[in-house]
């Protein structure tokens, strides 16, 4: 049960069957906009959900400010007003959305911290040409010094991923998409994600777990998680060729999602040279302190 808008419902996994079809029919491709991406992350965004029509529905959340998103389309003028007026900000429009935002008078602004970042699946599998050459060093440094073994990350190896992901989680400073990471290996067979899993002498060392986009034609890496010790050095190079070299030609781009304004985090999502990026907007009524 979804309430009628004004009223807001939590989000619950029974909302699957209703609200899984409607982003899958999504041509746009934006990372955050599947019901595994929404569900895992509801309780670090305190992400409510509320019907406005029989097939529009908003997503509303709260970061440091109140937001909104409308992943499946614009509501009339009027309930566009009341969403801004008791949310502030619209994140995640597209570029269409942000368009349509802008001619109605609205104040429209690129989001390039939540850029997702576009790969050809190709080049990622073989790693070819002089850019990508470091990348493949490091994947050759890595198959050198560790026998390893790719697995499908079947629910049967779910257990050893989440052996993967306590062991990373001890090695970080904050939980990060810890939370987020555990509940997408417990549910990943009804949420329909899937991956890979990477073991090391028998151990598991690595395992990467993401779904489809785009109109089936994009695979997003939604976690990717590795047991880093020196002898392990080029793994994440090798779990995201390895992964790559074994996604099903249908799709066209890996979508390794967004840096988040972190200069680390971009650089290194740079250093792999994307192809493009799924670019995203806010919006906020022009006479507004959002942004």
């Amino acid at each position: 049960m979804i309430e009628q808008y004004p009223e807001f419902s939590p989000l619950v996994l029974e909302q699957r069957p209703q609200l899984h079809p409607r982003f899958q029919r999504l041509p746009e491709g934006l990372s955050e906009l599947t019901f595994a991406g929404v569900y895992l992350f509801r309780d670090a965004h305190r992400y409510e959900v509320s019907r406005l029509d029989e097939d529009l529905f908003v997503i509303a959340g709260r970061d440091a400010e109140p937001f909104f998103m409308l992943p499946f389309g614009l509501p009339d003028e009027a309930v566009l007003r009341s969403l801004f007026e008791r949310h502030g900000t619209m994140k995640a429009a597209t570029a269409s959305q942000a368009e349509q935002l802008a001619r109605m008078g609205c104040r429209v602004w690129e989001d390039r911290d939540n850029f997702d970042y576009l790969y050809p699946r190709d080049k990622m599998a073989d790693l070819s040409g002089r850019q990508l050459h470091k990348k493949k060093n490091l994947v050759n440094l890595f198959l050198r010094n560790n026998a390893c073994v790719a697995r499908p990350l079947l629910e049967e190896y779910a257990d050893d991923a989440l052996q993967v992901l306590e062991q990373w989680r001890q090695g970080q400073d904050a939980p990060g998409d810890y939370a987020a990471a555990r509940e997408a290996l417990e549910n990943m067979e009804y949420l329909q994600l899937c991956g890979g899993i990477f073991y090391i002498n028998d151990e598991p060392m690595a395992y990467t777990l993401g779904e489809e986009l785009a109109l089936g034609k994009v695979f997003v890496i939604h976690f990717e998680k590795a047991i880093f010790e020196d002898r392990h050095k080029g793994i994440y190079q090798y779990v995201n060729q390895a992964f790559a070299s074994v996604l099903p030609d249908k799709y066209e781009r890996i979508n390794r999602e967004q840096d988040l304004g972190d200069p680390g985090l971009r650089q290194a999502k740079e250093s792999y040279k994307p192809s493009g990026f799924v670019m995203k907007y806010r919006a906020a009524l022009k006479n507004s302190s959002g942004g």
